[in-house]
């Protein structure tokens, strides 16, 4: 037993090694961060991922001991414990575990204080407020609000507050009345240990759709180079026969080779062009 955890109680070393003994048995640990996840909510999570993944709550002391004991890149984990922070267990890979946990994400009315997660922007127009001192609140929060028709309506779009700054008290209590809840609220991964390698979130947030569209462009790239390269592949085989066997049938025509797949052109192009001739001469005449 290392020294470090020699003075740890009984039911703390059980629960380092309960620690350990999970992650030696999955493919997959990860540290996720449940800060300002309301009970309900984090239950529901727990059912969803019940069948795909684990989820450990418990003291951030002994999820860094546990790191620390596993040693070789898993040590390195334990730097990565903040917050309230949770275990998580699972034989996925890390990029569908990323995915997994942004779809328990859902919004939530801002609380003052907290950090806004992307600008949020009010946009112009009517609500739904008659006139009163909602009107003081909206330009107390720096909203640009009006009466009109007997209704307050805000002016003109404003971004109220910018990504990565702090919600005022006033702000967040205008942006619940006005029904806007713009933070992600969920599980968010900081950090997943996979196959001898750490993964971070700016790691796994890939936009699938750009991805997919970049993968069928060179796809199709690769297929006309070597449609005009002339190189045989399995995909590139039959429209490459098809090219030739035109490319002969052409040059028969034009060159008159007689041949029975090209008799049937030849005559046509003969016909075509005496009737092409025909008229030349007659508008001469």
């Amino acid at each position: 037993m290392p020294l470090y955890t020699r003075h740890l109680p009984q039911w703390k070393r059980d629960e380092v090694e309960e620690i350990k003994r999970q992650a030696q048995s999955v493919s997959l640990v990860g540290l996720v961060d449940m800060h300002g996840i309301p009970a309900a909510q984090l239950q529901k999570i727990r059912r969803d991922l019940h069948r795909s993944a684990e989820l450990k709550m418990t003291r951030n002391t002994l999820i860094e001991h546990a790191f620390q004991e596993l040693g070789g890149p898993l040590a390195d984990v334990s730097t990565h414990v903040t917050g309230q922070s949770a275990l998580i267990f699972t034989n996925t890979n890390p990029f569908k575990l990323y995915k997994m946990l942004e779809g328990t994400k859902t919004k939530m009315a801002a609380k003052p204080g907290e950090i806004a997660p992307e600008d949020i922007v009010i946009p112009k127009g009517p609500t739904s407020f008659k006139p009163g001192p909602i009107v003081g609140e909206l330009q107390q929060a720096g909203i640009p609000a009006a009466i009109e028709a007997g209704k307050v309506k805000i002016r003109d779009t404003k971004v109220v507050v910018k990504k990565g700054e702090a919600i005022s008290k006033k702000l967040a209590d205008v942006l619940t009345k006005l029904e806007i809840k713009p933070m992600d609220v969920g599980l968010v991964l900081q950090v997943a240990f996979y196959e001898g390698s750490l993964f971070t979130p700016d790691m796994l947030a890939i936009d699938e759709k750009v991805y997919l569209d970049r993968i069928t462009l060179a796809a199709a790239q690769a297929f006309n180079l070597s449609i005009n390269a002339a190189i045989p592949t399995r995909m590139t085989i039959s429209p490459l026969i098809g090219r030739a066997v035109q490319q002969g049938r052409s040059l028969a025509i034009e060159a008159c080779i007689f041949d029975t797949g090209v008799m049937d052109a030849i005559i046509m192009k003969a016909y075509r062009e005496s009737l092409a001739l025909r008229g030349i001469t007659e508008q001469k005449k």
